[in-house]
């Protein structure tokens, strides 16, 4: 057909417009295909699809807690003859949700609020369908859900932000929400207890019950449809009873805020570290509490050497005397959330001192009260010695380290300077997070620095730091060490899987805080929980450790040689040469005499000021693996149950 005068040309700027339009529309309808196929289809006249038989259980899980919860929760429906499927959040298809008449989410909140690397596609893809007018608020009006978080209320506003989030987008888009967002905080160590009880309400709104009539908790978990922010700010205001029952703390929703007539452990607006929950969790591991944020504990090895069955590592690598060792803490909160961590998260954790402070004079009275107490329920025990009983209770040494970070508690100074008013050691393990506390601290008998890891990917993954710059302060916390003058060491856990490969990095943080010592250990298996994965896979053998020390021991270039070991315990030790060996002989014991005359002076003393010769069934390779021959050492016979004697 022939052009007529009135067709206008196509000019080149107008094809491009129009070929850039195409392009638009075909890229927009590519990306929205799978939404519009939803759209289209589920709510058409002839393909309304028919509710899932079964219902899902939908786990979003970084470190495996929200997993293993997950897993519990359909044994617990399984056992009652729900049937539900568990899901892995990446293998599931999000399209399939409109088909779901029943959805349970176990969800843990990871950096900056966000959902775990598995379920961010099932997240996207609901933010944006909440967010899609062409959605509506019916995609799934069929489908009945409940959330359960698993966070840290250590990181402020987005403690289970993932979790709300996931309510928020399935309650735009039209399912009815069962309960509201129950939130397990890994800090109060009572995540467990609270999604049991969180489970059966799950399980007695399923089959119907009347949840009135349970514990008297009938505002927590009410059948809603329509939700709103309302009925959020309700759940707030609950408080906890004065004398907490794990039924009782468990049985509501965890409040997120404190009323102002809360009176229990709050003064002037200051709250206790040591909450009623977190006191009953300690205490049942054995711990004598001590004020509002303080504890004592009796080591095990105390109770060995009482006997007579063996010091610890630091009888070996220092002269310690272990029944006369008392194991303490000024303060039970940490900036970290170590993966092996002995107590599972049953303390709490923090960033900065922001509770009421107990005077250190009062701490240090009551814990050696309390070690002493202690120590005579040990009377009449099978094995104990009287002398070495009555020995035990004048403590001589402290360990300040047990659970949480010492350096944390602003009076630390004080309580250092009265242990050794007293003629006690002090041994102060800090985790490398407060460089400036480190730098202000008087002068400890050994202070140490925890070295978990020695990249920054493995150490943020290791010890789950609340501070962003975690890093940052672990290098300033090393370079710290620098400056004492007084015995400095480097403590390495290592975890087989996490940390204990990197030889030529930790060779390299040496020379950051040179450090007078380094003790290399095998993590301790203490078991798994909702908080820590480890198994025994996990755990080095001694000849493991031996080989990790002797290989960072030649990376130092001679600066460093293996000094001792204790094979009881799968430690080694790497001592400085022109430190502690003498004339061919080591020199890593302590004159503790000696060390408490330098501080009774006033006078600046440094390490080869207190040094003392180590004995030779300590040394590094000797016949004994480190164990004191005074000592009578018991090996069990695991097959069949008894015990026998080697002297």
């Amino acid at each position: 057909m022939a052009k007529t005068p009135l067709d206008p040309p196509l000019s080149s700027s107008r094809l491009a417009l129009v070929a850039l339009l195409s392009a638009t529309s075909v890229f927009f309808l590519w990306k929205s295909r799978r939404r519009l196929r939803v759209l289209l289809s589920p709510y058409s006249s002839m393909n309304t699809p028919k509710p899932s038989p079964r219902g899902k259980i939908i786990y979003a899980s970084a470190t495996g807690t929200s997993r293993s919860l997950a897993g519990r929760l359909s044994d617990c429906l399984r056992s009652h003859g729900l049937a539900f499927d568990l899901v892995d959040p990446r293998h599931y298809e999000p399209e399939d949700l409109p088909k779901e008449a029943l959805v349970l989410i176990v969800a843990s909140t990871w950096e900056e609020g966000r959902p775990p690397a598995d379920a961010q596609f099932l997240a996207r893809w609901l933010a944006e369908s909440a967010a899609d007018f062409r959605v509506g608020s019916l995609l799934l009006a069929k489908c009945r859900f409940a959330v359960f978080g698993v966070g840290s209320k250590s990181y402020g506003d987005s403690f289970n932000a993932a979790a709300k989030d996931f309510s928020k987008w399935m309650r735009a888009l039209g399912a009815s929400e069962m309960a509201p967002v129950w939130e397990g905080d890994v800090d109060s160590g009572d995540v467990d207890e609270v999604f049991e009880v969180w489970s059966r309400r799950i399980v007695a709104l399923l089959k119907g019950e009347d949840l009135k009539k349970e514990s008297g908790h009938s505002g927590s978990m009410v059948e809603s449809v329509g939700f709103d922010e309302s009925d959020e700010e309700v759940e707030e205001e609950v408080l906890e009873p004065v004398v907490v029952d794990m039924e009782d703390i468990a049985g509501k929703a965890p409040s997120r805020r404190p009323s102002v007539a809360l009176t229990n452990g709050w003064e002037n607006g200051v709250k206790d570290m040591v909450t009623p929950v977190i006191r009953v969790n300690l205490e049942k591991q054995g711990y004598k509490i001590i004020g509002s944020h303080s504890g004592v504990k009796l080591c095990r090895w105390t109770k060995s050497q009482l006997r007579g069955r063996g010091g610890c590592y630091k009888h070996s690598f220092y002269g310690i005397e272990s029944h006369r060792c008392m194991e303490a803490t000024p303060s039970l909160a940490c900036a970290n959330k170590c993966v092996f961590c002995w107590r599972h998260h049953t303390n709490p954790v923090g960033k900065s001192w922001r509770w009421k402070m107990d005077n250190p004079l009062e701490i240090v009275d009551v814990a050696i009260d309390e070690h002493t107490k202690m120590i005579k329920q040990m009377k009449g025990v099978p094995g104990v010695k009287p002398e070495r009983l009555s020995e035990g209770l004048s403590p001589r040494h402290c360990a300040l380290s047990l659970v949480g970070e010492p350096i944390m508690y602003p009076e630390i100074n004080t309580l250092v300077d009265e242990l050794h008013r007293r003629h006690i050691s002090t041994f102060l393990v800090t985790n490398a997070q407060f460089p400036d506390r480190i730098k202000m601290l008087k002068p400890i008998t050994q202070l140490y620095v925890s070295v978990d890891a020695a990249t920054k990917d493995s150490l943020k993954a290791i010890d789950r730091p609340l501070f962003g710059d975690f890093w940052e302060r672990f290098l300033d916390s090393l370079k710290a060490l620098q400056d004492k003058e007084q015995r400095t060491v480097y403590r390495l856990t290592l975890v087989k899987g996490w940390n204990a490969e990197d030889v030529e990095a930790y060779a390299n943080l040496l020379g950051i805080g040179k450090p007078d010592l380094v003790e290399i250990k095998g993590v301790t298996y203490c078991g798994t929980s909702a908080t820590s994965k480890l198994t025994m896979d996990n755990v080095p053998w001694h000849s493991d450790v031996k080989a990790f020390s002797e290989a960072l021991a030649m990376k130092s270039s001679g600066e460093y040689e293996v000094a001792c070991e204790h094979a009881h315990s799968c430690c080694v030790l790497l001592a400085k040469v022109d430190k502690f060996k003498i004339k061919g002989e080591w020199y890593t014991w302590i004159d503790y005499e000696r060390f408490h005359e330098l501080v009774a002076s006033g006078k600046s003393f440094k390490t080869e000021d207190y040094m003392a010769r180590t004995p030779s069934w300590a040394v590094y390779g000797a016949e004994e693996g480190g164990f004191d021959p005074d000592q009578s050492r018991y090996r069990k016979e695991r097959r069949h149950g008894a015990a026998s004697v080697q002297t």
